[in-house]
């Protein structure tokens, strides 16, 4: 029978295979385009088939591979021969066959089997006749002789064990021991010999010990019962040591009822107190490695305890040899036995391989079931709307839309060839090639009547109207961009080699904006998706060209020609050669122009150049791109309006494009490098030792990022260079010979190399020494950079002086007192060398000259005095302020008082050159202020960094104003001139000044002189006054030397013009008194006034508001760092 099915599974698997090639041939042939429509179903039954098939195929045989153990013949059974292979397992295959006729085929989910391993006389205490019968059953139970696990495992046993039950071979082990083998070294052993059973079984089976108790007489006919604890599935020592503790009760009742009714019976009271008093510990101690290393390879299930029993006395043992009663000892461990599971060892390849197999087979089945019914819903669907496309050929919406939807379905063919069709439609039956070309030539026809004719028709119409427009009218003008796009579009659809689906989209949606038969807003909608489709394919579908009209092209190529002349791509040619160039170098950042220095100690930029804005770029790959666009310009430039026939214009030659482009490219590659330069900032300096180690790296020969970065930039601003031909250089010597008297004074020819960026880089080199055209002249051939790296190294060994000096503060004074005096030092001299380089640059590199040239020496001469900033305003305010608050505070005019300032005192302050003031402006302030006529002005070269006080600049003026006018005739005085006014109602005023009168008494009116101050011994002023009503009254009388003063603060002052003034009082009465005022210079007596409530400032400088600035400086420089 065997050998039966073995040959019918051989023929089922040669069937399996013959199916499996036809079907793919099926597949990769073109059989399916000659059965057409049934070619899906021949598909669904092979593949029906062929799953079938292979079910069969593994129902048949992994039974056998799973039972594999040899079959011999009954006769040997019967007669007790078995063959020499075979005789060590020969009591399994009896068990197999025992277990097989008494539980039917499905044994192995019936029986519990369980392997009785340890000594003989033990295994012979628990399960008497177990060694000498190999094998006991009984109530589903098989007991398998295991034998002792000091010896080396019987490798054929294991193996036949494990083909009795592949997948759970044992249910169980049984380790049978005696109190003197519950030792440490026992159990160790043990477990190696467990570890090498699940390695020969491929399952490690859970553990159950044994341990048979001596019992001093014997224990017959007493009661048997499980006595023993279960161990959960992550036992612990302190697990089995409460679970041993809790069964305690339970022994000592039981057993007292025992020894009651039999006092021989004591086995559960003397179980009990061994446990008690030592067990429990003993046990826990032993079964500690276990439970902590091995518990997850070996599961330990339990721990049983009973006597040694009795063997029973079978009367039909000859009948039955092989039966067991399971005592209820054993009921524990039988109950338990099929609940616990083991651990798998190892991978069981036949199992696994044969579900995995089933697996595949079936998910290939579904697959294949799923894929039929998706494609042939797909293969019906567009065969019924390529069929309404073409059996209803009137234009409307709907067939419109249908034309969309079975774009879409093409669509989705077309991407699936290119990228594989979804999973659900594969599984062998994806026809996506083939229903894409089946539906082509329906769509082509749709295509053509609804999009492609009526395209060609709206562009013929908008090129003709474009012909019949006047020649040079507006209407040509303004039609010129969109005539030229709608050429373009037009001669694209017979040129699809120059197909651009959205440049064609975006023209026919302005030319064609609407359809007769079709509603506008489907139109718009959809007819784009269309026109996009029709250029994107129309390389790959040459039938869908047209034959553009030859007339009508040439005649809208001249129009164009003659309105917009050269209409070429050049601006897109240029920005797609810096494209594909730019992907082959890299920016270039400030790290990278100061190769081998710390640039970032000096001076900082977030900007980058572009990699294609390099010499690198411009060698390596800007100049050979622009080569091959002059060589193809022709038919890549402007294929539009030219056919390559005749010459369009002589603007659009190669030489002229190669020039244009070259001409671009250098002006973009010298503002990007403008760009990059003028942003770096400086670091900001806030004390002498950080200036000098700037200024000392920026010197450093070897070190400094300022040579590097002017040397990378002499490097690259050469780029381009044209060196001279040796035989030009000959023509030019030859003709300088023969006519040396028509030789100019100045050559108008370099010497050197020309290079397109001398525009920019020239000043720039010329500062370096790298312009070698020697004959060009210079703006100031003595500005270098050695001579300033020179200058800076000498400025940086003073600032070194003055910061090792004993009193750096001191000597830091001293240097900054000269230059407020006005002595030249090397600071001032550099730092005027350095802002004459930056100047000698030019406009365009402003940026990157003040921060490399001027800005060094501007933080250098910033730290220098802005210190003595301080030190100078407590010298002005102790010489000059203190002097002044102690003679004029409380004095009027200064405030309102009765006590006059002195005008002597007054005259030693504001003196013109010998006054307090002046002598301290001229000998602390001569170099950083100066003098332009009444003005004090601040040097603008001298004084950067500083901040002078506006409130100093304004006092000192208008004492410098004041003592003009006071001082006008080199004596102290002012002159000026009064005349009276005739008022209504007023007969006399009297007006006396300092001992001068003038009398007015409504008489022809004339000049009287008056001087201030007057006669020294009637200082003061008085005013009287006649009215029609009454007599003389006194209107003021104030003494003392301001007197003239005061009288003149309470007039009203209205400015007539340049030097004259007309004065009024109003008197008691309300009657006004009036006089005219002249001056001999500015205000005259009237200056005077702005001396009320003046204050002399205390400070020069503000210092605050320095320390403000470079605050806010070295923010603003933080924040566009970040940036």
């Amino acid at each position: 029978m065997k050998r039966f099915l073995h040959i019918l599974g051989a023929a089922l698997f040669v069937l399996a295979v013959l199916s499996a090639l036809l079907f793919l041939l099926a597949q990769l042939s073109p059989f399916f385009a000659t059965v057409g429509e049934h070619a899906s179903w021949i598909a669904l039954l092979g593949t029906v088939f062929l799953t079938g098939t292979l079910c069969t195929l593994i129902f048949f045989l992994i039974p056998f591979l799973k039972n594999d153990t040899p079959v011999l013949p009954l006769e040997s059974y019967s007669t007790g021969a078995v063959a020499d292979t075979q005789e060590g397992n020969a009591p399994l295959f009896l068990l197999k066959k025992h277990l097989r006729r008494r539980y039917t085929s499905l044994w192995r989910y019936k029986v519990r089997l369980l392997l009785v391993c340890g000594e003989d006389k033990h295994i012979a205490a628990i399960a008497p006749g177990l060694a000498e019968k190999q094998w006991l059953e009984g109530h589903r139970t098989v007991l398998i002789y295991g034998g002792s696990l000091s010896a080396l495992p019987d490798a054929e046993r294991l193996n036949a064990l494990r083909k009795l039950r592949r997948n759970r071979p044992l249910d169980g082990i049984v380790l049978a021991l005696d109190e003197a083998q519950a030792t440490t070294g026992t159990l160790d052993n043990a477990l190696r010999t467990l570890e090498q059973f699940g390695e020969a079984l491929h399952y490690q089976p859970p553990v159950y010990l044994w341990q048979v108790c001596d019992t001093l007489w014997p224990q017959d006919n007493r009661a048997s019962q499980t006595v023993g604890v279960l161990f959960p599935a992550r036992a612990t020592p302190e697990t089995v040591e409460r679970q041993l503790r809790a069964i305690l009760p339970s022994l000592r009742q039981q057993g007292m009822q025992q020894l009651c009714a039999n006092p021989t019976h004591d086995f559960l009271l003397r179980v009990g107190h061994s446990l008690e008093e030592s067990g429990i510990a003993c046990w826990r101690a032993l079964l500690m490695p276990w439970l902590t290393e091995h518990l997850k390879r070996i599961p330990l299930r339990g721990l049983m305890f009973s006597p040694a029993q009795a063997g029973e006395k079978v009367t039909d043992e000859a009948l039955h040899p092989h039966s067991w009663s399971a005592p209820a000892a054993w009921q524990g461990v039988m109950t338990d036995c099929e609940r616990a599971r083991g651990v798998q060892v190892g991978m069981p390849w036949q199992r696994t391989l044969g579900v995995t197999l089933l697996t595949l087979v079936v998910l290939w089945g579904a697959g294949s079931l799923l894929s039929f019914i998706i494609n042939r819903q797909h293969i019906v669907t567009a065969t019924e709307r390529a069929q309404q496309l073409v059996n209803h050929p009137v234009v409307s919406d709907e067939q419109l839309v249908a034309l969309q939807v079975l774009l879409n379905d093409l669509a989705r063919l077309q991407r699936q060839q290119a990228h594989g069709a979804p999973w659900y439609q594969r599984f062998g039956l994806d026809h996506s090639a083939q229903l894409f070309a089946a539906l082509m030539p329906w769509y082509t026809q749709a295509n053509n009547r609804l999009i492609r004719d009526a395209a060609v028709q709206a562009l013929t119409q908008q090129l003709t109207a474009l012909t019949n427009l006047p020649p040079r009218s507006s209407q040509r003008a303004r039609r010129a961009k969109a005539g030229y796009d709608q050429l373009k579009a037009y001669l694209m659809m017979a040129r699809p080699d120059k197909a651009d689906a959205a440049f064609y989209t975006r023209v026919m949606t302005g030319a064609q904006p609407a359809r007769d038969g079709i509603s506008s807003a489907i139109w718009q909608s959809i007819a784009p998706d269309l026109w996009a489709w029709y250029m994107q394919n129309l390389p790959s579908q040459p039938a869908w060209t047209i034959t553009p009209d030859a007339a009508l092209v040439t005649q809208a190529r001249q129009v164009l020609l003659e309105q917009i002349g050269q209409r070429n791509a050049e601006s897109t040619l240029y920005e797609t050669m810096l494209t594909q160039v730019r992907r082959n170098y890299a920016d270039m950042t400030l790290e990278d122009m100061t190769p081998q220095t710390d640039a970032s100690r000096l001076f900082t930029t977030r900007e980058v150049v572009p990699g294609m804005f390099t010499r690198q770029a411009w060698e390596g790959g800007i100049q050979d791109a622009i080569d091959k666009a002059v060589a193809s310009r022709r038919d890549e430039i402007d294929w539009v309006l030219s056919d390559n026939r005749k010459s369009v214009s002589g603007d659009v030659s190669p030489e002229a494009l190669k020039q244009r482009l070259t001409d671009r490219y250098f002006a973009d590659f010298a503002g990007a490098w403008l760009n990059v330069l003028n942003s770096i900032r400086l670091n900001p300096a806030h004390t002498i030792a950080d200036v000098t180690d700037q200024l000392t790296l920026a010197s450093d020969v070897r070190q400094s990022p300022l040579i590097a970065l002017m040397n990378t930039l002499a490097y690259q601003g050469q780029t381009g260079q044209q060196r001279e031909a040796i035989s030009d250089s000959l023509v030019k010597s030859a003709k300088n010979l023969l006519g040396k008297g028509d030789k100019p004074v100045i050559d108008q020819q370099a010497a050197g190399p020309v290079s397109p960026l001398d525009g920019t880089f020239g000043p720039l080199l010329a500062l370096m020494g790298k312009n070698n055209a020697q004959n060009v002249m210079a703006a100031d051939s003595s500005l270098s950079l050695q001579t300033y790296l020179t200058r800076l190294t000498r400025v940086r060994l003073r600032l070194q002086q003055v910061a090792s000096a004993p009193d750096p503060q001191a000597m830091m004074q001293q240097l900054a007192q000269t230059v407020f005096q006005g002595k030249s030092v090397d600071l001032t001299d550099t730092r005027e060398y350095g802002s004459l380089m930056a100047a000698s640059l030019g406009e365009e590199w402003s940026g990157f000259g003040q921060t490399m040239f001027v800005q060094p020496l501007t933080q250098a001469w910033e730290t220098v005095l802005q210190p003595s900033a301080a030190s100078l305003n407590e010298a002005w305010q102790r010489s000059i302020v203190a002097n002044w608050h102690a003679a004029f505070d409380g004095r009027y005019p200064f405030s309102a008082g009765k006590n006059d300032a002195s005008l002597p005192m007054l005259a030693a302050f504001i003196r013109r050159d010998s006054g307090r003031i002046d002598r301290f402006l001229t000998s602390q302030l001569g170099g950083v202020l100066h003098r332009e006529g009444s003005s004090w002005v601040a040097d603008s070269t001298h004084s950067q960094g500083l901040a002078f006080s506006p409130a100093f600049l304004r006092a000192i003026n208008q004492l410098s104003e004041l003592s003009d006018i006071l001082f006008t005739d080199g004596s102290q005085g002012i002159s000026f001139e009064m005349q009276g006014v005739a008022m209504p109602e007023i007969v006399e005023t009297q007006l006396t000044l300092d001992g001068q009168t003038l009398h007015y008494f409504n008489q022809l009116a004339d000049w009287q002189s008056f001087r201030w101050p007057g006669v020294v011994n009637k200082p003061g002023a008085m005013l009287t006054w006649t009215s029609t009503a009454a007599g003389a009254r006194l209107f003021a009388n104030d003494s003392g030397p301001w007197g003239v003063i005061r009288l003149l603060e309470r007039m009203k002052r209205q400015k007539e013009s340049n030097g004259l003034y007309r004065l009024t009082l109003t008197a008691p009465d309300n009657r006004q008194l009036q006089w005219l005022l002249r001056t001999e210079l500015g205000d005259g007596p009237l200056a005077l006034l702005k001396l009320r409530n003046f204050t002399l400032p205390a400070q020069i400088f503000s210092v605050d508001t320095l320390n403000a600035k470079r605050t806010n400086d070295n923010e603003l420089d933080a924040n566009e760092r970040s940036e």
